[in-house]
């Protein structure tokens, strides 16, 4: 186990590359940053659906939350660009691949962290499309925060905002939504 937590570690030194690429300095956002982003997002929708009467496993959207971006201690924070050069279904594989090496010395909770990791690549589940909405709310969210500090030339990453359809059921869909719009009514408001 000792190895995985070691190894996890250098998420909290790996920068975000979108920002990078983008002019931004070094540190403005690290994997780890961001998940701790995902982590809280989710957590808050999840809570609100559930408020909403809709079933949710809370502990399941915070678990796949904690482990969506590990396999990039292995091959880094992969911009869009990249995917579009290597193709999706090779970054996925390297994803997976990578994600199963990591947790091999996790210990006897291994199956159970690949099992989220896949239910959540393969978007199979509410809780799964819930943390993929929160992914994407999280990367608004900050595109928001950094424009508010001056960031010019991040109109790119308001494009996923465009036609977002995470597969949602009923209030689901309702909370992200009404997240979702509220970021784009910010943003509006600042411009």
């Amino acid at each position: 186990m000792l190895s995985t937590l070691i190894e996890l570690q250098r998420l909290k030194r790996l920068d975000r590359t979108g920002w990078t690429l983008r002019g931004l300095p070094n540190g403005t956002e690290s994997v780890a940053a961001h998940s701790f982003g995902v982590c809280v997002t989710a957590m808050l929708l999840a809570d609100e659906i559930k408020m909403r009467g809709s079933d949710i496993e809370i502990e399941r959207v915070l678990r796949m939350a904690l482990v969506h971006d590990w396999a990039e201690t292995r091959v880094g924070d992969m911009p869009k660009t990249a995917t579009d050069y290597f193709g999706a279904d090779v970054r996925k594989r390297a994803e997976a691949s990578a994600f199963a090496d990591i947790i091999d010395a996790a210990g006897a909770s291994a199956s159970q962290y690949e099992n989220i990791y896949h239910d959540y690549e393969q978007r199979s589940s509410v809780e799964a499309r819930l943390v993929k909405a929160a992914d994407v709310l999280d990367l608004l969210i900050q595109a928001y925060a950094l424009e508010r500090a001056g960031a010019r030339g991040l109109d790119e990453f308001w494009e996923v905002a465009k036609n977002a359809d995470f597969q949602l059921p009923g209030a689901a869909a309702d909370v992200v939504n009404e997240t979702l719009q509220s970021i784009l009514a910010a943003r509006a408001e600042a411009h």
